[in-house]
């Protein structure tokens, strides 16, 4: 029986007739050796009046509606693979995407409709690409839209609620004009509306309707919920609606670059742009600059317009040439808006050059001494038992904080606390776990204590878009915090400038670990860092950075010592001791420094025959080979991956005795080979003299006593680049 019902391939013809849709089904001669008895040609007419007892047959352009919806066959899934765009069209739950009911809160009457704010970045990206403006130029953007509406929308016989900013009102389309995107409606008798702030009757509502003749814009509308009826005319609308409102600009129509895609050059990085600040994937400073510079510019636009309409091309009166001239000036404003937005938006230009800008650079300035004088305790707790209160008053505020300079204030946020700090000023924060979602940043000079444990004092970050901690101060202190981030792609703390001195802290993190900048110094001590996907500490030329006992653990790499290609730039100074550095992915130590093709050498001198000699008796009393005398055995590990142009040397032994002498002598050659490029440049620019003091710096003050055990690559590399 199963063969038989396998062997089946009717063939099915379908007519449609004005009012009647006709099915013929003929079973070919296959069937008819198999079933004798039916082959015959069977008919079925379907009358308007039994559409309800059968599967439901709609129009033509409904039909062309499900086509477009339905996902993608298994080939052409196989070429989205390829697609630079990563986004893959796929739904589950039936031929085409379907919506659920939207229930309306409160009880004012008005049916339910459908919910449309919880599509996906692939849905909106395919039904732009593939549906609604294909690879379209901007100047087409029009009449795409409207043969998108033609197809899609059903063209009449459905009702919508009206919905405007002072009333929502049950109407009825009967013609929709895809051109104008408008729909020709009639009020629901007996009204039901809901109203905001004004009172509408029938009446009034009639004679809005006459004025209007009519008709109501398509982006007002949201369509009645009828399970299965009206799905992809909901779906085309909310399309259409979020098109024009975060999509489409009014700038766009005198778009240059109009023989472009306008897809690809707008719709793609806007739209992802709009999800990237929805999940928090975009700094807040930057999200702000881009709303201000969404609204100036369209206010711009609108001045420059109605400047532009009221000039005469052909008249040469001074007020003309005098209106000429401040659309120049107001166009070149324009167009200065427009290209800090396009660098927003771009996902490349907005981490390299908007990214960095509003990330935290540009700190807020310090409040430095409370005006009125005197210093504060800000305690940070949620809640409190007598007998933890009594603890606190007792083991810390009054041994440490009784004189009368001190007052009390309570906080239940520590970012609260820190903002409300002035310099001097103490943030104390009791035992309990805080979840906080915008960024610490500490300007003054203060220090934030956690009263008990790391373990105990949790303050968690679930914000994407921010960093965690970034400091600016002059001296900072943190001590006997847990920090834990979620889902981040900032670090978990930079210390951009100043001193930060941190001691007894657990630092769980999501991207990078901590970044030490130029000219900032960081003291770590007794601290546990791991879960980092780049390096645990970065640390970059110029800066001061202090590790005493701490643990660096299950990171991408340990510590990454950036050294930059300019021969003028500042050597670290690096203390390392006692530290326990072990099973991160790469090196425990990387050194980031250019390669000997990328160091400029510096111009020949009337006495570099004596230059050799003096350089070979510095390193002699340095203890350091020059590059040249370096035997094979002396050169360390050189990271394996991220640089094709890499030279490749034997590993470093595992041990850490080893692995602490492998860093000494790699950071001392280094440093003596930069000493001696910054001397020989001061000396070619003439009538300078250096400051062997500064010159005769190192890189590192102390490194030893550090344990290098199971890191995925050995204790020390190199990166050339």
């Amino acid at each position: 029986m199963s063969e038989e019902v396998a062997s089946s391939t009717p063939e099915t013809e379908i007519r449609e007739a004005e009012n009647s849709v006709e099915i013929i089904i003929q079973l070919t001669s296959e069937d008819s050796v198999n079933n004798p008895d039916h082959n015959v040609e069977q008919q079925i007419t379907l009358d308007e009046e039994t559409e309800s007892n059968c599967d439901h047959i709609r129009p033509n352009h409904s039909r062309v509606s499900k086509e477009l919806f339905k996902p993608e066959d298994d080939d052409d899934d196989d070429d989205d693979d390829d697609d630079d765009s990563g986004t893959h069209y796929y739904i589950d739950e039936g031929p085409y995407t379907h919506l659920r009911r939207a229930e309306r809160p409160g009880n004012g009457g008005l049916p339910d409709t459908f919910q449309t704010d919880h599509l996906l970045y692939y849905e909106r990206f395919k039904a732009y690409q593939d549906y609604m403006l294909g690879d379209c130029k901007t100047s087409e953007v029009e009449a795409f839209t409207a043969e998108y509406v033609e197809k899609i929308v059903e063209p009449c016989d459905w009702q919508a609620i009206w919905h405007t900013d002072v009333f929502d009102v049950l109407i009825e389309v009967v013609d929709v004009d895809c051109k104008e995107l408008k729909a020709k409606v009639e009020l629901v008798v007996p009204m039901q509306c809901e109203t905001r702030g004004c009172e509408l009757t029938e009446e009034s509502m009639k004679a809005l309707l006459e004025a209007t003749l009519h008709k109501a814009p398509l982006l007002e509308l949201a369509v009645v919920y009828e399970s299965g009826d009206f799905d992809q005319t909901a779906l085309a609308l909310e399309h259409l609606r979020f098109f024009y409102k975060h999509i489409w600009r009014k700038w766009d129509e005198e778009d240059e670059d109009d023989d472009f895609d306008y897809f690809v050059r707008c719709v793609e990085p806007r739209l992802r742009l709009y999800y990237d600040i929805l999940e928090d994937r975009v700094p807040a400073g930057l999200v702000a600059e881009y709303h201000s510079l969404l609204a100036l510019c369209a206010e711009k636009f609108q001045e420059f317009s109605s400047l532009r309409s009221d000039l005469n091309s052909d008249s040469e009166s001074e007020q003309d040439n005098v209106s000429m001239v401040e659309g120049l000036r107001m166009y070149e404003q324009l167009e200065s808006l427009r290209r800090k937005l396009r660098i927003i938006e771009n996902p490349l230009l907005r981490y390299v050059l908007g990214y960095k800008v509003n990330s935290g650079q540009q700190s807020c300035r310090a409040k430095g001494l409370r005006p009125a004088g005197g210093r504060v305790i800000h305690l940070v707790s949620a809640s409190a038992t007598v007998h933890q209160l009594q603890s606190l008053i007792t083991d810390k505020l009054m041994p440490h904080y009784s004189s009368e300079e001190f007052e009390v204030q309570f906080h239940s946020d520590p970012v609260l606390a820190v903002n409300a700090c002035y310099e001097g000023d103490v943030v104390i924060v009791c035992p309990g776990l805080y979840s906080i979602t915008s960024s610490i940043s500490i300007v003054d000079s203060m220090e934030v204590e956690g009263y008990g444990l790391p373990d105990e004092v949790v303050i968690e970050k679930r914000n994407k878009g921010d960093a965690f901690v970034e400091s600016t101060g002059a001296n900072v202190k943190l001590s006997n915090l847990k920090f834990i981030q979620r889902d981040a792609i900032e670090g978990i703390l930079c210390v951009r400038q100043g001193k930060l001195e941190m001691e007894n802290c657990v630092l769980q993190c999501e991207t990078t670990g901590v970044i030490v900048r130029s000219a900032a110094q960081l003291t770590m001590n007794i601290c546990d860092l791991y879960g980092s996907k780049g390096a645990g500490v970065e640390i970059y030329p110029g800066s001061v950075c202090s590790l005493v006992g701490n643990g660096i653990h299950h990171c991408k790499e340990g510590i990454l010592i950036k050294d930059f290609a300019d021969e003028l730039d500042v050597m670290p100074k690096i203390t390392m001791v006692n530290n326990v550095i072990h099973n991160n992915q790469g090196y425990g130590v990387i050194l980031v420094k250019p390669g000997d093709a990328a160091v400029e050498e510096p111009p020949a001198e009337p006495n570099a025959a004596d230059e050799p000699e003096r350089e070979r008796k510095e390193a002699e009393d340095t203890g350091v080979k020059r590059d040249g005398d370096m035997e094979d055995d002396d050169v360390p590990g050189v990271v394996e991956e991220e640089c094709p142009a890499i030279t490749y040397s034997r590993p470093v032994p595992s041990d850490f005795t080893e692995g602490n002498d492998a860093i000494k002598q790699e950071l001392v050659a280094t440093s003596a080979k930069k000493q001696s490029l910054q001397r020989s440049r001061i000396k070619a620019l003439g009538g300078m003299q250096a400051d062997e003091n500064l010159l005769s710096q190192e890189m590192f003050i102390s490194i030893h006593g550090n344990q290098f055990k199971h890191n995925g690559k050995g204790s020390f590399g190199t990166f050339l680049y």
